[in-house]
C-alpha cells in the first residue's frame, strides 16, 4: 500500500468519478454495459450530475500518479433518492476501484478516509447500497456498516460515525 496515495476529489474529477460509477455498476463478470448507458441512466447519473456541489466530498486513490479508485458522498433529496438513501441529512457513499486494484486495500483506505471526513463534518451516519452478490459487502461489514433495509437483490447499509 505504500505506492497508493490519496487526495481530495475536485471538480475536475467528474470524468473519473463517472468511470468509477461504471465500475460499481458493472462489478459482476458478464455485467458489461457501455459507459454511456450507465452514466445516462438516472439511477446512476444522480451520483455525478452537477459534481461538485457544496455538500459533495470525496477522495481519489492514485498509484504512480494515475487514478485507480474513488469514494465520494452526496446529499440526495427525498424527491430523487439514490439506491442507498435513508433520510435527509445522511450522505450516501459511492465507491469504485479499477478491477486490477481490487483486493489490494484500496477500497478500505478510501472508505476509511471518506467516513472519517464525513464524521469530521458533523454527519452522524453515512449510507450506501450494495448488491447481495458483491464481494465488497465483506469490506463494508468489517468497517462497521450494517444492513438497515433489504430490497430486491440489494441492501442498504449504514454506518454510525463518531
Amino acid at each position: 500500500m505504500s505506492q497508493i496515495a490519496l487526495r481530495a476529489a475536485t471538480q475536475v474529477d467528474g470524468a473519473f468519478l463517472a468511470d468509477m460509477v461504471l465500475e460499481a455498476a458493472t462489478w459482476r463478470p458478464g455485467a458489461a454495459r457501455s459507459r454511456h448507458e450507465v452514466i445516462s441512466d438516472p439511477d446512476h447519473s444522480r451520483y455525478l450530475a452537477g459534481w461538485m456541489r457544496p455538500s459533495d466530498a470525496g477522495f481519489i486513490a492514485t498509484a504512480g500518479g494515475q487514478p485507480i479508485g474513488a469514494a465520494w458522498y452526496r446529499m440526495l433529496p427525498r424527491t430523487d433518492p439514490g439506491f442507498g438513501y435513508v433520510g435527509t441529512g445522511v450522505p450516501e457513499l459511492i465507491i469504485g476501484v479499477r478491477p486490477i486494484w481490487r483486493s489490494h486495500g484500496v477500497g478500505r483506505v478510501l472508505l476509511q478516509a471518506l467516513c472519517e471526513h464525513a464524521g469530521e463534518r458533523g454527519y452522524g451516519r453515512i449510507s450506501l447500497s450494495v448488491e447481495r452478490g458483491n464481494f465488497a459487502r465483506t469490506l463494508y461489514r468489517s468497517e462497521g456498516f450494517a444492513v438497515v433495509r433489504s430490497g430486491i437483490g440489494r441492501d442498504t447499509m449504514v454506518k454510525r460515525l463518531s
